[in-house]
């Protein structure tokens, strides 16, 4: 394992990493990928293998209320908690999530069972970090951050089912929720494949997240008047998806002389009403997200989408409506779990690490609401996630889990 802090060394098994992460890739599997959103079968038996391997790990595990796995430790000393969520997307990737668990796994494995490190690894598998009944559910759960009424209103985006049903189906409906407790973790550390080509193209292997961005989502309606295709002339249209459209245009016009060198912004959905070949659409409506870890950045080009929208209705044609469904909190990583994770770096893969922030939410800035909190990321074949093709070869996985547990048991020892 290289270099390291004290004690005895026990090293990670590499072929055992590889071989669970295989068989979390055999539940749900989806040619090369995984099938396994929230509560489905696949995502329950994947819960059920979790439990297992931490009671063979010598951990007391349990399946909460919400769907969380938790694992603690009887060892005394100091306790980290590491993890990540195993359900997926919708015909997604097979390590988006598991690694993060599987990494954590064989760090208490390697570290609980070593007399010559003082404390131990907490494991925990957080439940709909991918949002299919809400966002970070698990998480804020475990925080103190979601309430019954939430639960209550909760349906899945897919096909609507409500979270009560799912809970009662799964056989967790009654049982209580766990919130951690205060002062029991020095912290929170979570693996995660990139998601992007930074360390692919860099020739990197370790990515040693500084903040996590927060993610502000909204929704523009635009109305207009619905009207024949045939018989309206161009020049009196009051057409909706017309103005939708252009606005989309704008916004990749204007965005750039006010965003910051790391926003990115997304129109992920646009839907058209009533959405038929022969009608003028009298009403269209788009959801946006602007993604940046600098909420002023946001507040400007929010200012911005506001302004234009104005413009828009001053026009005379459609009237535009901005809503905001959800506003983002970026997360900061702590200093100290960077340090240890580039430390590790150094001894294990000849410092071939880089400081980067995340583009994509984790349950990591949820959990450092409450606690220090770190990442680290490994690269991903093409910086290709969210599809079945997404991959990390099999050597960076392992390199991934080495620095991981050094990183664990140099924060242990601090």
């Amino acid at each position: 394992m290289g270099s390291g802090v004290s004690g005895r060394r026990s090293p990670v098994d590499g072929t055992r990493v590889l071989a669970d992460l295989n068989t979390l890739r055999r539940i749900g599997a989806y040619k090369t990928g995984v099938h396994k959103p929230t509560f489905s079968e696949p995502h329950l038996r994947s819960l059920q293998w979790l439990a297992g391997q931490l009671t063979e790990a010598g951990l007391t595990a349990t399946i909460d209320g919400i769907g969380n796995v938790i694992g603690t430790a009887g060892k005394s000393g100091p306790k980290l908690l590491a993890g990540s969520h195993l359900e997926s997307q919708n015909f997604a990737g097979w390590l988006d999530g598991p690694l993060g668990v599987v990494y954590a796994l064989e760090a208490a494995r390697v570290i609980n069972s070593d007399p010559g490190v003082k404390g131990a690894i907490e494991v925990a598998a957080w439940c709909d970090e991918e949002g299919h009944f809400g966002h970070f559910l698990g998480s804020r759960s475990y925080v103190g951050g979601v309430t019954e009424a939430e639960i209550d209103a909760a349906r899945d985006r897919t096909d609507g089912r409500p979270m009560r049903e799912a809970l009662l189906d799964a056989g967790l409906a009654g049982r209580p929720r766990m919130t951690a407790e205060p002062g029991r973790h020095i912290g929170y550390l979570e693996a995660h494949i990139e998601q992007g080509e930074t360390l692919e193209s860099s020739g990197l292997a370790i990515g040693v997240v500084t903040s996590i961005v927060g993610i502000w989502q909204y929704r523009i309606s635009f109305t207009g008047e619905q009207n024949h295709a045939g018989t309206t002339r161009m020049s009196v249209r009051k057409d909706a998806g017309l103005a939708l459209a252009r606005f989309c245009v704008d916004i990749d016009d204007r965005f750039p002389g006010l965003c910051g060198p790391r926003t990115v912004w997304t129109t992920g959905r646009i839907t058209l009403d009533p959405g038929a070949p022969s009608i003028i659409p009298g009403g269209a409506e788009m959801l946006f997200q602007i993604r940046d870890d600098d909420p002023n950045v946001v507040a400007r080009l929010e200012d911005l989408l506001r302004t234009m929208a104005a413009e828009v209705a001053a026009q005379g044609r459609c009237n535009v409506k901005l809503e905001r469904l959800r506003t983002g909190v970026p997360a900061m990583m702590d200093a100290t779990f960077q340090h240890a994770i580039e430390t590790a770096s150094a001894a294990l893969v000849s410092g071939k690490s880089i400081r980067m922030p995340s583009g994509a939410g984790h349950d990591a800035q949820i959990l450092a609401t409450i606690m220090p909190a770190g990442m680290l990321f490994v690269p991903s074949i093409g910086g290709i996630s969210h599809h079945w093709s997404e991959n990390t070869g099999d050597a960076d996985i392992i390199a991934g889990a080495q620095v991981f547990v050094e990183t664990c048991r140099r924060l242990l020892a601090q």
